[in-house]
Order: C-alpha cells, then sequence, then structure tokens
C-alpha cells in the first residue's frame, strides 16, 4: 500500500486544518498517510516517527520512509532542516514547490508576458512618495505585506477632505498627512509592504468579493479544477479571507444572485477556463526556470464593475476549502 507523508514544520497536526482533510482522502483512496516533522526523520534505520489519523485522533506512529512527501510546511521555518529535507529528496518524490512570495511570481508573471495584462499595478514602498504616487494616481489603494498570509497586514487606504482614512480590521481612523506618514514609517519597520489601486469587486449590498481559484494535477499529470468559490467580506472591510470574518458561498447560487443569467453563464466559464490556463502557464515558467513541475496552485481574483479579471494574488500552498473540511 502506497505511504504519504506530509511534511510540515508544525509538530503537532491538530494545528494544521488541511492535515485532517488530506489523512482522510488519503484513507478513502486506500492510501496510508502519515505527519511528520523533519526531526522526526530516522536515517539510521530509516524511518518516520510521525503521527497518523485513527479512530477519530492524531495518534504516534513509526513507519518506513514515504513513497512520495507533500511538501506543505513553510520554507522559512523548514530553512533549518534544509539538509535534512535535501537528503529526502535525493530519495522520495517530493510534491509542491515554492513559487515565490507576491513580487517574485508578479515579476514572474509580467516575464511571462501571456497574463501580465491581468496583474494589478503594484510597487514596493520604501519611501514616503512612493505611498503618495499611488494615492495621487488612484485615490483609493491597498497596502499589505509582500509575505502576508491569510488576509493578515491588509490595510485600505482612502483619501478624504480631512485627509485619510485608514482601514484595518473593519476599523475606521482617520489621519492627516503628517500622521499617516508616521503611520507608514512605523510600517515599513515591520515589514516589506507593497501598494496597489483598489479594486472594486463589490455585492449588489456593496460587500466586497473576490473568487478562490483552486487547481491541482491528477494522477495523470494534467491540471483539473478542485474547487471555484467566492468569499465575501463581512460588513466594514475588504478583506475577504476567512480568517478575518470572511465567509464562502458556492459559485453558481452566488453567481446566480449577483448577475443575470447570461453573466453568471460567461462568468463561471471564463472563471474556469482562466483556472486552468494559468495553471498551466505557470508550471510551464517554472520548468523553464527551476526544471521543476506544480502539483497544485491557489488563485485569488478580483471582477471590477466592467467583469474584467484581476489577480490578486497566487498561493503555491492554497488552504484546503472551507465546504472539503
Amino acid at each position: 500500500m502506497t505511504l504519504i507523508g506530509m511534511l510540515h514544520h508544525r509538530k503537532d497536526p491538530n494545528t494544521v486544518i488541511k492535515s485532517y482533510a488530506y489523512a482522510v482522502v488519503a484513507m478513502a483512496e486506500g492510501a496510508d498517510f502519515i505527519y511528520f516533522t523533519p526531526k522526526s526523520v530516522n536515517f539510521d534505520n530509516q524511518t518516520i516517527e510521525g503521527y497518523e489519523y485513527k479512530n477519530g485522533s492524531w495518534q504516534e506512529k513509526i513507519t518506513p520512509f514515504p513513497d512520495v512527501i507533500y511538501n506543505t510546511g513553510s520554507p522559512e521555518k523548514l530553512e533549518v532542516s534544509k539538509d535534512i529535507i535535501n537528503h529526502l529528496k535525493e530519495t522520495i518524490p517530493f510534491t509542491t514547490v515554492s513559487l515565490g512570495n507576491k513580487w517574485v511570481i508578479n515579476e514572474r508573471l509580467i516575464k511571462g508576458k501571456e497574463f501580465s495584462k491581468y496583474l494589478i499595478p503594484a510597487k514596493v514602498l520604501k519611501e514616503w512618495n512612493d505611498l503618495t504616487e499611488f494615492l495621487n494616481l488612484y485615490t483609493d489603494v491597498v497596502v499589505k505585506p509582500m509575505d502576508g498570509r491569510k488576509g493578515q497586514g491588509i490595510y485600505f487606504i482612502k483619501t478624504c477632505d480631512k485627509g485619510f482614512i485608514v482601514n484595518k480590521d473593519s476599523l475606521d481612523k482617520t489621519y492627516t498627512k503628517n500622521e499617516l506618514k508616521e503611520f507608514f514609517y512605523t510600517l515599513l519597520e515591520e515589514n516589506t509592504y507593497i501598494v496597489q489601486p483598489y479594486i472594486i469587486s463589490k455585492t449588489k449590498s456593496g460587500l466586497a468579493f473576490d473568487f478562490r481559484l483552486h487547481a491541482q494535477k491528477n494522477g495523470e499529470g494534467k491540471w483539473v479544477i478542485t474547487t471555484i468559490y467566492p468569499r465575501i467580506a463581512s460588513d466594514c472591510t475588504i478583506v475577504t479571507n476567512i480568517n478575518n470574518g470572511g465567509y464562502t458561498n458556492y459559485l453558481v447560487p452566488f453567481l446566480n444572485q449577483e448577475f443575470s443569467e447570461e453573466e453568471a453563464i460567461n462568468i463561471k466559464r471564463t472563471l474556469e477556463y482562466f483556472t486552468l490556463a494559468l495553471a498551466r502557464h505557470l508550471d510551464q515558467l517554472q520548468m523553464l526556470e527551476f526544471s521543476e513541475v506544480i502539483d497544485e496552485i491557489g488563485i485569488d481574483v478580483g471582477l471590477d464593475e466592467n467583469q474584467k479579471l484581476w489577480i490578486y494574488e497566487v498561493n503555491w500552498r492554497p488552504s484546503c476549502p472551507q465546504h472539503f473540511i
């Protein structure tokens, strides 16, 4: 029987939501599944001291080396164990390769040209003038961490008569120009941020929404759509991520509610085509540059008032869809 290993930087699988989903799917497909960290690898006897999901809970178990390893931990946190990981890669196939952060992926898509027209203009924030340039051009902008995840650390900045309104976590705060400048430099001390114009993608009731496009390769190595679903933000925020109060819906009911019948059909077809086309394109770029293949990808896109698609973000370690958990 095939043994699938899930490599992660966290020791406890209970803290990794999708570990359960993958363990259950492996069981349904007739495969064994072991969750483990680099420190649990024993090269002397080629065993792993990890966890298997059995009888409703995670239980410790020692197994031989897996036949394949699903590489899903944080690259930064796994970096301290790169010697162990590289040693495993010499004999065991790994899935899931890093595509880099938001900026790296955008640069790659610009170079690839085919999907560059779907990219939102962006700039790495280094000086105050970088932010004011975008505010003068677009009035409403989004500032987010280059390495952000789960919708954390995102700021929506809007120009107003009194100065600027900054929204974060559903809370608005008004700043004068000098106050915003001081706040700006405080942010830059904490992290590296990028700025982009705000794309208006809202429901009829005025709530921000986007689409998560999730694709994976099947057993034949061909790209297939895992799921496509809308994510809707709660009131008073633009962040649609579930971890920040957003919620999901099923694609067809959402489209039927928000658009005409003809528009709903066309948007669904466009999203399906876009998902597979972008997955194949990034796969080709990864092979050309690094001789690596991609096996899973999550793409967040917005749909503006003219029904044009915009790429918000590309995730090479997408979270498990909520309705799959």
